[in-house]
């Protein structure tokens, strides 16, 4: 089925959709649908968003840190929503998705429904995107991970650096230090 065609079948999905669909994305030939995200879910993205806005503010890049807006790459067929990305504030001015090609970095908190989604599918999807650095902030254990530098593999588009880390350290996205000591666990 077309990229077209699937996002046309996951924007009907997105209209009708009971109040706990939070939103649609693409992944290869699979409409996902994603439910809504709890508080602390909420909260740790939004203090993500704190500490890459001030550093972005205070560096005068044209960059914020954002979250609740769609990526979507026509060429891979790929749409996601990551809870919070870094990218200029004017991609958001038109369309209904941001290229990734504006995007420098996103950020994912894994939720306790679905880890998959994270480590796995985003873990393809992102690279596969041209997005070059990805965060993954795990409350459940306390832990991370921080990719970045996408090249290809015989498997297709991969991060070829990785870094594990745990809560208290001090971890970079791109250029940008993102302190974790402040991060609950759930």
């Amino acid at each position: 089925m077309s990229c077209t065609r699937l996002r046309t079948i996951a924007d009907a999905i997105a209209t009708r959709a009971p109040d706990d669909i939070w939103a649609t994305g693409i992944s290869g030939s699979e409409i996902l649908i994603l439910t809504g995200r709890t508080n602390p879910h909420q909260l740790l993205a939004r203090r993500l968003a704190n500490q890459l806005d001030r550093q972005l503010d205070h560096a005068a890049t044209g960059l914020i840190a954002h979250g609740g807006a769609d990526v979507e790459d026509p060429e891979s067929g790929i749409k996601r929503r990551p809870d919070v990305m870094v990218l200029p504030e004017n991609a958001l001015e038109s369309g209904e998705a941001v290229h990734p090609r504006d995007v420098t970095g996103v950020v994912e908190v894994v939720s306790k429904s679905n880890p998959e989604n994270d480590y796995e599918g985003k873990m393809r999807d992102y690279p596969t995107m041209g997005i070059p650095h990805y965060l993954i902030v795990d409350p459940r254990t306390g832990t991370g991970l921080v990719l970045s530098a996408p090249h290809t593999t015989p498997e297709g588009r991969r991060y070829s650096t990785r870094r594990e880390f745990r809560f208290g350290e001090t971890v970079q996205l791109g250029p940008y230090d993102i302190e974790t000591s402040e991060f609950p666990t759930y």
